[in-house]
C-alpha cells in the first residue's frame, strides 16, 4: 500500500527527560513480574511480531465458520500480511531515522526478560504489527474487534514489560499500525468484493451448476476472479485455454481414471490431510523463517508471509476467472460411479483451487528458500495431485501429515514421480 517506508514518518521520540521518567515506569514493570507475565512476554516473542497474528487469524477463520481451502481466506490473509508488512516497513523507517537506543542500553542495570532486539527501540515493530493486524481483522470481523483490540495492546505493551521498549515506542507502533491498516481497509473496501453477484446458473447440462448438492448449497464466490488483484492487471490475465470438452476421449479417459482408482487408507489419508488442513503454506513458510533465521529479522520475514498471501489472493482471483468462464462440470456429475470421498466443493472443476494456490505459494517460498526449493515444489505437486488420489503419491504426503519437517521429506528431493494428470477435479 505504502510507496515508500517514509510516507508515514513519526514524529521524534520524547525527549531525555521524558525518557528517565519512562525508565522508572520500566523498572517498576521489571519488579512486578511474575510467571504469568512471563508467559505473556514469551508467548508475543515467540517468532516474528507476525507470527501469533497469522495464528490469530486462522482461528478467527475458523471461528467464523470460514474454510480454510475456500476463495475468500486467501484474502482475508494477504490484507493482514500486507498490513504487517507495511507497517514494519514503516517503523523501520523512523526506527533508523532516530535510533533510539534501547532501554536496557540506557540503563544496564535494567533486567531483560528476552533478548535485546539488534533494531532501534523506536516505535515498537509488535505494536507496529499489533495495530495494523488488530485492525484489519476487527474490518474482518467486527463483531470480535474488541477483543482483536485487547490482543493487540497485550502484544505491544509485552514488550516494556519485557523492558526491551517504552511506553511511547509502543503507543507510537500502534499508531503507526492503525495508520497502516486504514489505507488497507479503504482499498479492500473497493475490490469488488463488495459487488453482489447478478448471474445464474448454466442450464446446459454439459456446464457445471448445483446440481447433485445438498439443497440449500449456493455457488462459492462467483465473483471473485472479478477482484482487484495485488500484481496482476485482472483476474483474466493469465487465462488457460478451455477444459477438453464433455463427451471427447480425453475427458472419458480422465473419467475413468478416477472412477477406476484403487484407493487406500493412505491415499485417503492424504486427500483428507489436504482438504483439512489450515493454512498449510503458511506452515511452511512459518517453519522456513524459523529455520533460516529470519524471524529475528522482523522485516524479512513480514516480507515471507506477504510475497505468500499476495501470490496465493491473485493466483485465487487468476482461478476463479477461469472456473466461472468455463463452468466445467465436476467428475460426480458426469459419471455417477464416481463417488467423493468428502463434499466436492461448490465452484466449478476446472482449473483446480489447490492446484493453482499451491503451485504460486511453492513458488514464492522456493524463490525465497532456494535451498529447498525442490522439496517446496515437490509439496506444491503433492497438493495438487491429492485431488485426484493417486497412490504414488500416498506414502509422502502421509509421511508429511506425520511430521511436518523438511528434513524427513530428503528422500523426496529428486522429484515427484511421474503420474497421470487430469483436469477434471
Amino acid at each position: 500500500m505504502l510507496t515508500s517506508g517514509s510516507q508515514l514518518p513519526l514524529p521524534p521520540p520524547p525527549d531525555q527527560a521524558t525518557t528517565t521518567g519512562e525508565l522508572q515506569t520500566l523498572r517498576a514493570l521489571v519488579e512486578q513480574r511474575d510467571a504469568n507475565t512471563l508467559e505473556r512476554i514469551n508467548y508475543w516473542d515467540a517468532g516474528a511480531p507476525g507470527y501469533r497474528w497469522d495464528a490469530i487469524t486462522g482461528d478467527e477463520l475458523v471461528k467464523h465458520g470460514v474454510v480454510m481451502a475456500s476463495a475468500t481466506t486467501s484474502r482475508q490473509l494477504s490484507l493482514v500480511d500486507i498490513a504487517v508488512y507495511d507497517a514494519t516497513i514503516a517503523a523501520w523507517h523512523s526506527k533508523y531515522t532516530f535510533n533510539r537506543a534501547r532501554p536496557s542500553e540506557v540503563d544496564p542495570t535494567l533486567e531483560t526478560a528476552v533478548d535485546v532486539p539488534a533494531s532501534p527501540s523506536y516505535p515498537s515493530e509488535h505494536a507496529a504489527t499489533a495495530g495494523a493486524a488488530s485492525a484489519v481483522l476487527a474490518y474482518l470481523f467486527p463483531d470480535d474487534a474488541e477483543a482483536l483490540a485487547a490482543l493487540a495492546n497485550d502484544a505491544a505493551t509485552s514488550r516494556e514489560v519485557a523492558g526491551v521498549q517504552y511506553p511511547s515506542d509502543t503507543s507510537a507502533g500502534l499508531d503507526l499500525g492503525h495508520q497502516v491498516a486504514s489505507m488497507v481497509i479503504d482499498r479492500a473496501q473497493h475490490d469488488g468484493s463488495e459487488v453482489p453477484w447478478t448471474g445464474s446458473l448454466p442450464t446446459d447440462p454439459t456446464l457445471w451448476n448445483l446440481d447433485g448438492y445438498p439443497g440449500g448449497t449456493v455457488p462459492v464466490a462467483p465473483n471473485f476472479g472479478t477482484l482487484k488483484p495485488w500484481v496482476l492487471e485482472s483476474g483474466n490475465q493469465l487465462r488457460p485455454g478451455a477444459p477438453p470438452p464433455v463427451g471427447s476421449q480425453q475427458k472419458t479417459g480422465e473419467l475413468a481414471e478416477l472412477r477406476d482408482f484403487n484407493r487406500s487408507f493412505a491415499t485417503n489419508a492424504a486427500a483428507f490431510y489436504w482438504q483439512s488442513t489450515r493454512s498449510a503454506w503458511q506452515l511452511v513458510a512459518d517453519r522456513e523463517t524459523l529455520e533460516s533465521g529470519l524471524d529475528r529479522n522482523p522485516p524479512r520475514a513480514a516480507r515471507v508471509a506477504a510475497l505468500l498471501n499476495v501470490a496465493g489472493f491473485d493466483a485465487t482471483v487468476a482461478c476463479w476467472d477461469a472456473k466461472y468462464t468455463y463452468w466445467a462440470r465436476r467428475p460426480f456429475q458426469l459419471d455417477a460411479n464416481v463417488h467423493p470421498l468428502f463434499q466436492t466443493p461448490a465452484h466449478p472443476s476446472y482449473p483446480a483451487a489447490h492446484g493453482c494456490q499451491s503451485g504460486a505459494q511453492s513458488a514464492i517460498l522456493a524463490y525465497l528458500f532456494p535451498s529447498d526449493a525442490t522439496m517446496l515444489n515437490s509439496m506444491a505437486d503433492e497438493a495438487g495431485m491429492s485431488r485426484l488420489w493417486p497412490a504414488s503419491i500416498s506414502a509422502a504426503i502421509s509421511k508429511l501429515a506425520l511430521r511436518w519437517d523438511a528434513r524427513s521429506l530428503a528422500w523426496w528431493r529428486s522429484g515427484p514421480p511421474t503420474t497421470a494428470r487430469s483436469s477434471c477435479c
